[in-house]
Formats: C-alpha cells, sequence, structure tokens
C-alpha cells in the first residue's frame, strides 16, 4: 500500500536503530515522552521500543484527551443527558468514560437519549432535525478537534439554530507539558511532539522546551518509521549539545501551524482561567471555553450544572500512567479488574489510552523482544 508500507519497512527500521545504538553513551539511560497517545499504539502495535537499545526508554505523557477528562465532567454531561427532552451527542470513545455514577452507556440503558456521532456537524444535523429538542454536543480533544467545535458553532450561530449547544471540554497542549516538566517526578531527556496537534498549532509553541527547560523535541509521525527517525533525531541532538525544536513530521505538520484553524478557534473560544486534569489537577490556562459572544451555543450557561469534584477510585493509577512516573503494567488492577471491557480508568477507555495499547497489545512485563517483526 503506497504511503504506509514505506514507514513500515523492517530493514530501514533496524538501520534506524543501529544509528540510535551507535549514539547511545555507554552507561547511561535515556528517557523520552511520546507526548500523544496514538504514538503509545504506534509505539506497541508495531513493537517500536523492541528496536531501540536497552538504555533508551519511551514514557507516555498526557496527550491523550479522553484520558484526562475528571470524572466531575462526565458526571456533569449526564446531568445535562437527563434534562427534559435533550439530545446528548458524544463521540464514540467517550461513551465508555467512567464518572461517579456511571458512564454515558450507563445513563443511556436508564433512558437518557444519547446518541454517537462521527462529527459535531452530525449533532448540528441532529439539531436542524428536532427543532423541539436541546441537543448537546459533548466536546473534547487538543487542538486537533477544537476547529471542527469552532466551526460547528459558527455555522449554528449563522443558521440560527439556538437548540444546539456545546459542552465544551477541549484542552490544550502546551500547559500540560509544562505541568510535566515542573513535575518533580520524572526526568526527562527530551520529547516526541504530538503531531495531530502540530498540524494546527504548528512547532513554535514548543520552543520553550528548549529554551527555558533546556530539553529537545522533535514533532514526530504516527508511521513505525516516523517514531524511530524521531527518536535517532532526539539521540542525534544530545549527542552533538544541542537542544532544539525539530520537524520531523514535516509532510504534515507546518511550522507556523494552520492559519484559518487557530482564526476559527480564536473567533469562538477563549482560555479557561484554569480546568481539572485528570491526574494532574488543575492547570491554569489550559483548556478553552466558548466565548460570550456564542453563549446560547455553550451548555455550560444553558443548564444548571451540579460542577461536583469527584475523586478518582483510589486503586486506579491513571495519573501516574498519564504523567509517565508508571508503566500501566505496574497498576495494581490493570488487566485483572481493569481491562477494556470493565474500565476503571480513563486510560483503558480510549482507543489513544496508554493502558488499553498495553493491553492490547500484550505488554503486561518489562521484557523487551529485541527486533520484533514490523506488521
Amino acid at each position: 500500500m503506497r504511503f504506509v508500507d514505506e514507514y513500515r519497512d523492517a530493514d530501514k527500521a533496524r538501520a534506524l536503530s543501529a544509528r540510535i545504538t551507535a549514539l547511545c553513551e555507554p552507561g547511561r539511560r535515556y528517557k523520552f515522552m511520546e507526548v500523544c497517545g496514538g504514538h503509545t499504539h504506534t509505539i506497541y502495535k508495531h513493537g517500536v521500543e523492541d528496536h531501540l537499545p536497552e538504555g533508551v526508554e519511551l514514557v507516555h505523557g498526557p496527550g491523550c484527551p479522553v484520558c484526562v477528562i475528571p470524572m466531575g465532567r462526565v458526571d456533569d454531561a449526564i446531568a445535562i443527558a437527563r434534562e427534559p427532552d435533550v439530545i446528548m451527542t458524544s463521540f464514540g470513545d467517550t461513551m465508555r468514560v467512567p464518572g461517579g455514577t456511571g458512564s454515558f452507556f450507563d445513563a443511556k440503558a436508564e433512558g437518557a437519549d444519547i446518541r454517537m456521532v462521527y462529527s459535531p456537524l452530525d449533532a448540528l444535523r441532529i439539531a436542524r432535525e428536532n427543532p423541539g429538542r436541546r441537543v448537546v454536543f459533548m466536546a473534547i480533544g487538543f487542538e486537533t478537534t477544537a476547529p471542527s467545535t469552532a466551526m460547528t458553532v459558527l455555522r449554528a450561530a449563522a443558521e440560527g439554530i439556538v437548540n444546539f449547544s456545546v459542552f465544551c471540554n477541549h484542552v490544550t497542549i502546551i500547559p500540560a507539558i509544562k505541568a510535566i516538566l515542573d513535575s518533580p517526578d520524572l526526568r526527562l531527556d527530551g520529547f516526541l511532539g504530538p503531531g495531530h496537534v502540530s498540524t494546527v498549532i504548528g512547532c513554535r509553541p514548543y520552543e520553550f522546551i528548549s529554551s527555558h527547560y533546556g530539553r529537545p523535541l522533535v514533532c514526530a509521525g504516527f508511521e513505525p518509521l516516523d517514531l524511530l527517525q524521531s527518536v535517532y533525531m532526539l539521540m542525534r541532538q544530545l549527542d552533538e549539545g544541542r537542544c532544539e525544536v525539530e520537524n520531523q513530521y514535516a509532510r504534515v505538520v507546518p511550522w507556523e501551524g494552520n492559519p484559518r484553524a487557530l482564526e476559527a478557534i480564536g473567533r469562538t473560544m477563549e482560555l479557561r482561567p484554569h480546568f481539572e486534569w485528570r491526574g494532574l489537577g488543575f492547570i491554569s490556562h489550559s483548556a478553552l471555553r466558548l466565548r460570550e459572544a456564542y453563549a446560547v451555543h455553550d451548555a455550560e450557561r444553558v443548564f444548571d450544572l451540579p460542577g461536583v469534584r469527584v475523586a478518582d477510585p483510589k486503586a486506579c493509577q491513571c495519573g501516574e500512567v498519564l504523567k509517565g512516573v508508571i508503566k500501566p503494567w505496574e497498576c495494581k488492577v490493570f488487566g485483572t479488574a481493569c481491562t477494556p471491557e470493565t474500565p476503571i480508568g480513563t486510560c483503558m477507555v480510549s482507543s489513544e489510552g496508554a493502558c488499553a495499547a498495553y493491553y492490547n497489545y500484550g505488554r503486561f512485563t518489562r521484557d523487551r523482544v529485541q527486533e520484533a517483526t514490523l506488521a
């Protein structure tokens, strides 16, 4: 298959592995964080980590938007869904995210009208077809999905569809990375930057990581060779004493980002003073909300929300997993009480969750299988 097989060539993977190994200083250990959950799944689906020398470790970060939603926000969304004449709409991977009172699937089984959609435009269509109902879209995601929400709000405003609103849970990646860098729990040598987010915001916003924190970052693509090349680029920077932001994913990511997408976000949304992240607590200016001009489309203004904070289950260690402090298999309930069918934490729910990646691709121990075959 063109433009897929080229990025999964086993011989090229072994060549990159040899180059990475040659750059390793004897006795030194290197730790890089892949910020995006999509990277985590590629790493374990294709055995990318098995092509790395033992001295190079990859840890996961908070780049899964479903995983960082706190339980209280799920409960608020369920409270909206249970209001009379409400149709709640949501992406599929949000349906099983546990809140303090259950998930969307639980609420749906109890009679709430909750529907899966593929796009916020699907939710707007449902609102157009049901003028007597109030339709709410559960908006989640980093800057990757925020433009589609923004454009849908602009279209709803232009068409005067006032029975459509957005429960906005869009978060921003830069404050989360800064919180990781400020955390005393983790020592990192560099970052594999999130490719999808970078298609919108570009590479320039990451420059503070190298200038203020002295850590290199490489914006990485999502195929196995993308990730191996990105690790090689980080290792080469460290070997040469450089500390820069580089763009491995240049075929997709523009350095300055997508100006039209950023303009749509800026027109409809503004930064919140603070927002709670699962496992990371409250982070200043780390999430978006609709501007006052679009209040009629803001579910937080249209509905009275409980707004109750809910503590994570004591057995769940999603917070430590999201910060890269522990591996999923180090969590006490991983693979036993907590599975994709019966998730306790959000990291086991999402298709980008680290725990789901480890579980689905059989990584239950520290052991590596050197030079696994890319498939």
